[in-house]
């Protein structure tokens, strides 16, 4: 199952991806990817077996972001692989078939690609300017997310979409009519004063919409 809520890890204020992360679980976050860019092996993997402990302790799913022989390794639930990292397929290979594998996406074709590699689920976007990721694809916004959810509905490719980059609790709605399966968030979390009432708040919004489309 794809958990409506993702929080994508980033440093806080502190620099630090394990605080952040707790920060997070305790806010009522289960499911949890870990996103270290750009540090060697071995801190990767020591941050992932914390991070998994950490995501046991809360009965929380553990995606670890770009790294398959560490998501192997520590035994984590799910990867998530971006437009530049290794090949899904190649990915496959290595964590096996069971791992939960998802994709990032930017266009319509990215998302047909993704389908046909094989992944569990696709992260679109960017929705709007985000400062956590370095070369920003193209801001969708909106209208974007719009026109390619009903380009895969005409397609008939089914398949849990998550809009990724820069979102608020207020944009959830837009997004849940426009056929989005989830919504994945960081700063909105991770430097929020009161974490748990943004957390409440997007599951809130997440099952008003559900009710709502179930109608």
């Amino acid at each position: 199952m794809i958990n409506r809520l993702h929080y994508i890890s980033q440093p806080d204020a502190a620099g630090c991806h394990l605080s952040a992360v707790e920060k997070a679980l305790a806010a009522g976050c289960r499911w949890i990817q870990l996103r270290i860019k750009d540090q060697e092996a071995a801190f990767m993997l020591e941050q992932a077996y914390a991070a998994k402990a950490l995501c046991d302790a809360y009965e929380a799913k553990l995606i670890i972001n770009d790294h398959p022989e560490v998501a192997q390794t520590v035994g984590a639930y799910g990867l998530h692989l971006g437009l530049s990292d290794m090949s899904l397929v190649a990915a496959r290979h290595i964590v096996g078939p069971k791992m939960i594998i998802g994709g990032t996406a930017n266009t319509f074709d990215h998302v047909v690609q993704r389908a046909r590699e094989g992944a569990d689920y696709v992260g679109l976007g960017p929705f709007r300017f985000t400062p956590t990721k370095k070369n920003l694809s193209p801001i969708l916004g909106l209208a974007g997310f719009s026109n390619i959810m009903e380009q895969l509905k005409r397609a008939k490719i089914d398949i849990p979409v998550i809009a990724i980059g820069g979102l608020l609790p207020g944009d959830i709605p837009a997004l849940m009519e426009a056929g989005l399966h989830g919504v994945a968030v960081s700063a909105a979390i991770t430097f929020s004063n009161t974490p748990e009432v943004v957390v409440l708040s997007i599951n809130s919004a997440l099952q008003s919409s559900i009710n709502h489309v179930k109608r």
